[in-house]
């Protein structure tokens, strides 16, 4: 089994700065990919940002220039930082994992999301 700690959502205004992060931890051999998507209300799940073993990032056209995703791999944790937030970053955030577990099979897992609103 494999746990998602997430944590660093809440209230900013716009123009501010918020820092996401998700530890994994468990039965976890590899980690391959390491992402954040969000859900605003009525709308569908969307990839925010992604990283992968190796280090090649992934950005929706949204957050690129603002959001910037990084990892520690000694700790198996990934991060968002958020800055220039605008009222349309409003959303849960999800943190996503793709990993090989202890028996040599890719899994995908997620995290129970965080809410992140932007209003002044």
């Amino acid at each position: 089994q494999v746990q998602l700690v997430e944590s660093g959502g809440g209230l900013a205004q716009p123009g501010g700065s918020l820092r996401l992060s998700c530890a994994a931890s468990g039965r976890i051999f590899i980690l391959n990919a390491m992402g954040w998507y969000r859900q605003a209300p009525g709308k569908e799940r969307e990839l925010v940002a992604s990283i992968i073993r190796g280090g090649r990032t992934n950005y929706a056209d949204s957050v690129k220039g603002r959001f910037t995703i990084s990892s520690d791999n000694a700790k198996n944790t990934v991060y968002l930082q958020m800055d220039s937030l605008k009222p349309e970053d409003t959303a849960v955030y999800y943190c996503n994992v793709v990993y090989v577990d202890d028996g040599r099979y890719e899994r995908v897992y997620w995290g129970q999301g965080t809410q992140v609103t932007v209003s002044s």
